[in-house]
């Protein structure tokens, strides 16, 4: 399952652990399978503080399974205090969590069958008992069979056939109608764990999370929300049945991006995400602060809008459109003094460092004498400095994130296409309701953001490339086509990983086919951080151990 963010992605880092300081090149060398959180034992690890984050804005839903609230600046939230079943060390390799489930096993091929067998211990915050109806509820809230869920993914749910009781309430047995290769993403990466409150009712999966998560299952609980105040602050769990947190809280602070850096040399945050050559000098520079970097699971990209009826509704037009854009260039111009040699991500589905990636982007290759042609061929033809055809211009709008960074992309794709003869319009949004409002209505022509994924990269294959009039779940272009959806079951299905992989390499080919989107560039994360927080900064492709996360003694 993958999840949206507007913020651009961080500056690329080249020389893990530690940064260099030439002019030439700051950053660190960052290497797929490592990453770089300060990792110490919990007993250098002093009780007690409270670790200062921020937010672009308050979530829109505390439902990461919503469409409203399925972004990574949300997952920040409840990481802390959702369950998820397994853990990801920094290889992208999985271990059961075992603070919620004693064992997940794959019990049976045909038909294919997942028992979960829930940890004894594992409570709701208000004492009551997770069990199998929890499970049960949610599989049933995301199988799509009940209208009116509004869903950014059924998550491999739409194969199940049914979920039942196993030996007692404390074990939930998953019955699939279809073989479903990302089986143990179900309740875990992205797609965390749900009270069955939540899941029971449409209406309340839909706003029942709104404002608050009062409900919650792990080592920390929200204990407060104030939006005058612009602050969220999560504090222990009483009721946890696991390792004791280090730390007493965690404040999420709501900050405009370009406040960022200057809050965390101000000692109002600990932690802080770093996006340019500056941002890194200003964080080097200060007593106190170090850079972490590692190569992370999420990437900057550029989402078309072929709705029918829109402007760029034929796959013909937007594949020539791609091939007037110099994505190197982009890459060049964004990473400038971050790294030598910036390279361009080539797959919509793996990311390099993850088994499976292959370069698919030789459809988008940048040509833009081809790109005239094939613009000419389809009819529209240069009037002045402006394409045109059935007395409409070939101009097309593209809409961001309020930030610098994206601000370099676009004009650099401005400049690009009005080489070709495409009018571009560039208009910014600010966080707070740039998906709800713009991006997910799709009132775009292309649209900027990021997607933070996770360690099943197959399950974003229904959520984002296979198209359904009536069940969009995150195809926020409304791309695709009966071919694409086909490769797709095909590739869901397959329980062999090797094979998995290799289909799901040939849907990557026909999206880049398609014009689904342009993939610009992989995060590596480098984040800003006070030297003395440990076990956190940069996770890479890891997942957080939250009752370790702390402060030096």
């Amino acid at each position: 399952m993958r999840l949206r963010l507007a913020l651009p992605l961080v500056v690329l880092c080249m020389l893990l652990p530690a940064c260099s300081a030439n002019d030439d090149t700051i950053g660190c060398d960052v290497v797929a399978g490592q990453n770089d959180i300060n990792p110490l034992d919990r007993s250098e690890i002093r009780d007690g503080g409270n670790l200062r984050l921020s937010l672009t804005g308050f979530p829109e839903n505390f439902n990461a399974l919503n469409v409203d609230g399925n972004n990574a600046e949300i997952a920040k939230i409840l990481w802390a205090i959702m369950p998820r079943a397994y853990s990801v060390d920094a290889t992208a390799a999985l271990t059961i969590n075992t603070d919620y489930f004693t064992d997940i096993a794959l019990t049976n091929e045909n038909p294919q069958q997942v028992t979960y067998t829930i940890n004894p211990k594992a409570v709701w915050s208000d004492g009551t008992p997770i069990t199998w109806e929890d499970l049960q509820s949610q599989g049933a809230a995301l199988s799509g069979a009940t209208e009116g869920y509004r869903f950014a993914t059924t998550n491999g749910f739409d194969r199940v056939e049914k979920i039942e009781r196993g030996v007692d309430d404390r074990q939930a047995i998953i019955t699939f109608k279809q073989h479903y290769a990302e089986w143990r993403g179900q309740f875990s990466g992205n797609a965390m764990l749900y009270p069955k409150a939540v899941t029971a009712t449409p209406e309340a999966f839909n706003t029942s999370l709104l404002n608050d998560i009062p409900l919650t299952a792990g080592p920390f609980v929200v204990k407060n929300i104030d939006k005058t105040q612009n602050r969220i602050t999560l504090g222990r769990n009483p009721l946890w049945w696991g390792a004791t947190p280090k730390l007493d809280s965690i404040t999420f602070i709501v900050l405009e991006d370009s406040a960022l850096v200057q809050s965390l040399q101000n000692d109002e945050i600990d932690a802080a995400d770093l996006r340019t050559v500056d941002d890194l000098r200003g964080t080097q520079d200060v007593s106190g602060l170090e850079v972490r970097c590692a190569l992370e699971n999420e990437f900057t990209h550029i989402t078309f809008n072929g709705a029918p009826g829109s402007i760029l509704n034929d796959p013909k037009l937007r594949v020539a459109i791609s091939k007037g854009i110099n994505r190197q260039e982009v890459a060049d111009s964004v990473h400038h003094g971050i790294v030598e040699d910036p390279t361009l991500l080539n797959n919509h589905i793996f990311l390099e460092g993850q088994v499976g990636y292959e370069d698919n982007a030789q459809p988008i290759a940048f040509d833009p004498e081809q790109a005239r042609t094939e613009l000419d061929e389809l009819g529209w033809k240069l009037v002045g400095d402006v394409r045109e055809k059935d007395g409409r211009q070939l101009e097309i709008r593209n809409v961001m994130y309020k930030s610098d960074y994206w601000q370099q992309v676009s004009s650099i794709v401005q400049q690009d296409l009005a080489d070709i003869g495409v009018r571009l319009i560039i208009d910014p949004f600010p966080g707070e309701g740039f998906f709800p409002d713009v991006v997910i209505p799709g009132r775009f022509d292309l649209a900027n953001f990021r997607w933070v994924g996770d360690a099943f990269p197959l399950a974003s294959l229904p959520q984002i490339y296979a198209y359904n009039p009536d069940d969009l779940q995150s195809n926020f272009g409304r791309i695709g086509s009966p071919e694409i959806n086909a490769l797709i079951e095909q590739a869901i299905a397959e329980l062999d990983p090797v094979k998995a992989n290799e289909l799901a390499n040939k849907v990557d080919r026909l999206v880049f086919e398609e014009g689904f989107s342009i993939p610009l560039v992989q995060s590596p994360g480098n984040v800003g951080i006070r030297a003395s927080v440990a076990n956190f900064g940069a996770p890479g492709l890891a997942s957080y151990d939250y009752t370790a996360i702390g402060f030096t003694k």
